[in-house]
């Protein structure tokens, strides 16, 4: 009898590895349980904000739109030269739980604050994930790069304590707190735990900040015991620069202290493809913003502004983790699967990634690839 049903099996079952692989290998997510809420489709505050972030964003609707994804934007007009965020933006924010946001540029010195930095401090948005990964068909330097970059986002040098302390002397504080570090620690482990990652790296500076980033490792080292299951190591962040662009495939999930999270994260972002097009987000407790993953070139510059070449891609693909974030996996899968497939057939691409298209040939590209 066993020998029959395994001569049955032999024929029922496609003879080539590719075939039992298509047989094997789930062609997309499955959601088993109806949509959260009432099943009305979802509020989400819309940002443009400035340079290319009206262009990108747009790119956004159109591809929402195309889907008939469940969700439709309250849109704001919020710029980097204010001096507040205004408050009904705040409250959209607050009352829709969820943002999706182009680049706010930052005044140089001045006295007008980073509206971002805001935001973040605002609604509590202790963690900034950038993931930097290869996507297929993408010339790169360095293969196999899967990195995501956990950052803390609210205290460290960000915390915007500076003062002059006689005529020709400033003093900025960097603040670094147990709870803060505790927090994005158990998130960054939490995260690697959840998404089957294998291994988190603090990046510090504890031989030089014995206290402030002695602090922040601590921490780590009593998260970590919490999860066994994951290997976890410590890197000096300026070791962890060169490690990165020499090795950059060694790293798997990283978590860090607010400044070199920054540098870190654009780092790797330049690495694994571009600025154009890595993913990002910034969440708290109860809220969350996405936006394009790495802050350089968020803005973009204003020939590509008025040449209507901005590329799409970052801002599409940190849409679809707002997607999944809002529970709706399966529209998530779409829309990366055709984003991915824009990308590696390599017809339609912005200057940035070697290229000559506008974003709106990109996002017809991605509209057709989506049928």
């Amino acid at each position: 009898m066993a020998r029959r049903s395994i001569s049955i099996l032999k024929q029922i079952l496609p003879k080539s590895s590719d075939e039992c692989s298509r047989f094997l290998v789930p062609s997309r997510s499955v959601t088993y349980m109806p949509r959260p809420g009432d099943g009305a489709p979802r509020a989400v505050t819309l940002l443009p904000g400035d340079g290319i972030g009206p262009l990108v964003t747009g790119a956004v609707e159109q591809v929402m739109e195309a889907m008939h994804a469940p969700v439709y934007f309250e849109k704001y007009e919020v710029h980097g030269d204010m001096k507040r965020v205004p408050e009904e933006v705040i409250d959209s924010i607050k009352k829709n739980k969820v943002c999706l946001k182009g680049g706010l540029a930052t005044p140089m010195g001045g006295g007008v604050s980073s509206l971002n930095v805001q935001l973040r401090k605002e609604l509590d948005l202790y963690a900034s994930l950038v993931n930097c990964f290869n996507l297929p068909g993408l010339p790169t330097r360095h293969e196999n790069v899967d990195i995501v970059v956990i950052r803390e986002n609210t205290e460290g040098e960000y915390s915007g304590l500076e003062h002059e302390v006689v005529p020709g002397v400033v003093e900025s504080l960097k603040v670094i707190t147990k709870f803060c570090s505790e927090r994005i620690a158990k998130y960054a482990f939490e995260y690697a735990y959840l998404n089957n990652r294998k291994k988190v790296t603090a990046v510090h500076k504890a031989n030089i900040m014995k206290l402030a980033d002695g602090l922040f490792l601590e921490s780590c080292r009593e998260v970590a015991t919490k999860y066994p299951g994951i290997k976890y190591n410590e890197i000096i962040v300026d070791n962890c620069c060169m490690q990165l662009v020499s090795k950059p495939e060694q790293f798997d999930v990283m978590v860090t202290p607010n400044l070199y999270g920054n540098l870190v994260a654009n780092t790797a972002a330049g690495i694994a493809g571009g600025t154009g097009v890595m993913p990002g987000g910034n969440v708290g407790a109860d809220h969350a913003i996405f936006e394009q993953g790495a802050s350089a070139g968020n803005v973009g510059n204003e020939k590509v502004l008025e040449q209507k070449k901005a590329n799409p891609v970052a801002l599409l693909l940190s849409s679809a983790m707002m997607l999944r974030h809002l529970q709706f996996p399966s529209f998530a899968d779409r829309l990366e699967t055709a984003v991915k497939r824009v990308i590696s057939e390599g017809k339609y691409r912005t200057k940035d990634l070697g290229g000559t298209s506008t974003t709106q040939e990109v996002v017809a590209a991605v509209l057709a690839a989506l049928d």
